[in-house]
């Protein structure tokens, strides 16, 4: 039977593009946005995953479908997907902590204010499917905001089925997830709904991946997950301050780790801080979530995992400042990487807005390369540090670094592992310093070619003070 999918964004679209392709069924994918939904038309789509442009070029049309028209598609559906973004509050009670449930209430209310008696519906009820982030209890709110607009005689049964993808690889972990997690109300309908979209993944994904929870479990336990991973960044970037400080190298000392049957090697790699939309937000909430539940040592404990974070993007910050003679006043630095990981356009929490706010609060003269992140994005949010005049976009990381007196590596794309090291050396300022805060350049080649090198939990190999080295 139709499905319909409320938001278009980076869950949204890849995960019913999969859908659409691997079940058959006919697939609707609505938002508001009429501009994101055209491009959902277009050659151009409004995101980058590797792969998705293929899917839905493949399926659209046949059954997938994109479109503003909310009305008919909720009518048609038996199973409705809902994945609006629920940005961190920015007032009020919990500001800075909590979910901003303004988008989710409004799906909820667009739902309830497009059926009519006569809508499709599976075993008498409408599925309704939380895809979005939400803080526990949202499916209890969500189910008293729809029962209470909706036409006589339709009920529903919401369900939490939390995304679980990684972007820039949203594809691969789409086609063959390693879970799928379903909660709903432990009731003869709830668990009859919780079936019949098991029954959908089941058309692609083995059962034995399939995991049921009541809704609650299912709400708390994706926030937990990404909590889980970032504190794992924010325990990594801790050590790579200590082995700057000892001299021990950070990768010895994760591969190590990782050795370990019980710890294993992932999210073990150091970086300049961890970004994206997902990471601090749910922690945020998650820390909100502990406070109102009268748990202040529990939400300070996953709180230092936040300040941690930060801590590791100002720091690399004042590296590059520390290294090059405690000051970048109108130097050129070419910052490679602008989006917060590889294979992905998206910049939210991007550790390089941190990065280059910092350089550019020193006057520095920012010039940002990065594949995927276009120039109106950069320069969006780097806005608010009020020094566009600054700032500059390059198209290669060749030009980016013409002239610099530093590049810095903040975005592992894979083709700065294959750059010309000895061109861009020779086209830089000397002293060249090189900033590899992903450590993906051979360090020996770099160091040979005669770049002044500092890496993220790296031993340091120069300074400038002679009293040290």
């Amino acid at each position: 039977q139709p499905h319909k999918h409320a938001g278009a964004g980076y869950v949204g679209g890849p995960t019913m593009a999969m859908m659409a392709l691997k079940t058959g069924l006919k697939v609707t994918v609505v938002d508001l946005n009429q501009q994101r939904i055209n491009a959902w038309n277009s050659d151009d789509l409004p995101i980058f995953e590797p792969g998705l442009d293929e899917i839905v070029k493949e399926v659209r049309g046949k059954n997938l479908f994109f479109s503003t028209d909310i009305v008919s598609a909720v009518r048609d559906a038996e199973i409705i997907f809902v994945a609006v973004n629920t940005p961190t509050k920015e007032y009020g009670f919990g500001k800075g902590r909590a979910a901003d449930l303004t988008y989710w209430e409004g799906a909820a209310r667009s739902i309830s204010a497009a059926l009519t008696g006569e809508t499709k519906l599976f075993n008498g009820s409408k599925i309704v499917v939380e895809k979005s982030t939400v803080p526990v209890s949202t499916a209890d709110a969500m189910t008293c905001v729809l029962t209470e607009n909706a036409p006589p005689g339709v009920s529903f049964q919401v369900l939490s089925n939390p995304e679980f993808l990684a972007e820039g690889t949203a594809v691969e972990d789409l086609t063959k997830p390693d879970r799928v997690l379903i909660g709903g109300p432990q009731t003869h309908e709830g668990l009859s709904a919780i079936e019949a979209l098991a029954s959908v993944y089941g058309r692609w994904v083995p059962r034995e991946n399939i995991i049921t929870a009541n809704v609650w479990s299912a709400e708390l336990s994706k926030l937990v997950a990404n909590a889980f991973l970032a504190q794992r960044i924010s325990a990594v970037n801790s050590l790579s301050e200590l082995c700057e400080a000892t001299g021990a190298d950070i990768d010895h000392c994760a591969n190590f780790i990782g050795s370990d049957p019980g710890l294993g090697p992932k999210f073990l790699k150091c970086g300049p801080g961890f970004g994206g939309s997902c990471f601090q937000k749910d922690i945020l909430n998650l820390v909100y979530l502990c406070e109102s539940a009268g748990l202040p040592e529990v939400a300070d404990y996953w709180l230092e995992v936040i300040k941690m974070n930060d801590h590791q993007k100002n720091r690399f910050g004042k590296v590059v400042l520390d290294s090059m003679f405690n000051t970048v006043n109108n130097k050129r630095i070419a910052v490679l990487g602008f989006a917060f990981k590889a294979d992905t356009g998206d910049t939210r929490e991007s550790p390089a807005i941190d990065i280059c706010g910092t350089l550019l609060g020193e006057n520095a003269q920012v010039c940002i390369y990065d594949p995927q992140v276009k120039e109106a994005q950069v320069r969006r949010d780097l806005a608010k540090f009020g020094k566009d005049e600054k700032l500059s976009i390059a198209t290669d990381a060749y030009t980016a670094c013409e002239g610099a007196h530093a590049a810095v590596i903040i975005t592992e794309w894979k083709e700065f592992k294959t750059l010309d090291l000895q061109k861009i050396y020779d086209l830089m300022s000397k002293p060249a310093f090189m900033f590899d805060g992903r450590n993906i350049l051979d360090h020996d080649t770099v160091q040979r070619i005669g770049f002044r090198l500092r890496a993220i939990g790296k031993p340091k190999t120069w300074s400038w003070r002679q009293d040290v080295y």
